[in-house]
């Protein structure tokens, strides 16, 4: 099999079976397969995508337990294609299933091993936008990607890469970070980006530091090194106090003042030592990526 589709599904009964359609009829010509995963959805987006599977042969349907977030639900999926290539897209149809063979050609043509879509003008909320460009800003110093490389999550990866990503366990997947880890092989294509046809975009601000935060605390020492800096200068500006109240150019007001800095820097030190002890400790504990619920594998060529 050539390429295998997934797609997380949350509220999307009401656009999934006609994104499904659009994909058989534009990929007519390839051997592929689709795989959706429910994740959570408080509609019946579970009763649509069933009935899916049932009707087509190439589409698989998997329903989590509960909601565990785009990046558990896309994992999961990736835990079960068959295809050389996969190709993750959204249920909102911003993405049109037609866009998916530049990738394919791209990915081919070049020998790369992850082809990301990138927009002329994107069509999302411009608090989605800007969410967006801050996670971009941030990775492209976290994971030394090319800063003209945006993070789609529209995006076609290889199945050796697939296979690597889908050996880390942890609670917190963040597909991009793990892609980097894996290879530098990696290109992007123009693509179109329709307006949201049907609902309003579940992104929201608690999403966006939720990202930031397992980024930062899940894929990066830069707090840990950040306070370590701030703690070399705390104690070099310390010695300079100590002398300086020595020799009687400070009173004991300045004193004060240096203490409870410092006391602040180590509050904020302990508060980050306490996320990443976490973090590890849900891991650990094997806190789970994702909990299947019912599943429906159909067994497409």
């Amino acid at each position: 099999m050539l390429l295998s589709v997934v797609i997380p599904v949350y509220k999307g009964a009401q656009s999934i079976s006609l994104l499904v359609h659009k994909l058989h009829e534009t990929l007519q010509h390839v051997s592929f397969e689709i795989v959706l995963v429910n994740d959570g959805s408080p509609d019946n987006s579970e009763e649509v995508c069933a009935s899916l599977a049932l009707r087509y042969p190439r589409v698989s349907f998997i329903s989590l337990r509960r909601n565990f977030g785009e990046f558990n639900a896309v994992i999961c999926g990736l835990n079960h294609i068959k295809g050389h290539f996969a190709v993750i897209i959204d249920d909102d149809f911003q993405n049109p299933p037609s866009e998916i063979l530049k990738l394919l050609h791209k990915a081919q043509s070049d020998n790369l091993d992850v082809v990301y879509s990138y927009y002329e003008d994107k069509k999302h909320h411009y608090f989605r936008n800007f969410g967006s460009w801050l996670v971009n800003q941030m990775t492209s110093y976290l994971f030394e990607k090319p800063k003209n490389l945006y993070l789609s999550s529209f995006k076609l990866i290889k199945k050796e890469v697939v296979t690597e990503i889908c050996k880390y366990t942890g609670p917190y997947p963040y597909i991009d970070a793990l892609i980097f880890r894996v290879t530098k092989n990696v290109g992007r294509v123009l693509v179109e980006h329709h307006a949201r046809a049907e609902g309003q975009s579940s992104y929201t601000i608690q999403k966006l530091i939720a990202l930031f935060l397992s980024i930062l605390f899940g894929y990066s020492l830069l707090p840990v090194r950040i306070i370590l800096s701030l703690g070399v200068i705390s104690l070099s500006f310390s010695f300079i106090l100590l002398i300086a109240q020595i020799l009687g150019l400070i009173d004991t007001g300045a004193t004060f003042i240096a203490i409870c800095i410092f006391g602040s820097i180590q509050t904020i030190g302990l508060g980050i030592i306490g996320e990443y002890v976490a973090k590890g400790f849900l891991t650990q504990n094997s806190h789970p990526q994702f909990v299947i619920k019912s599943k429906h594998i159909n067994h497409a060529e």
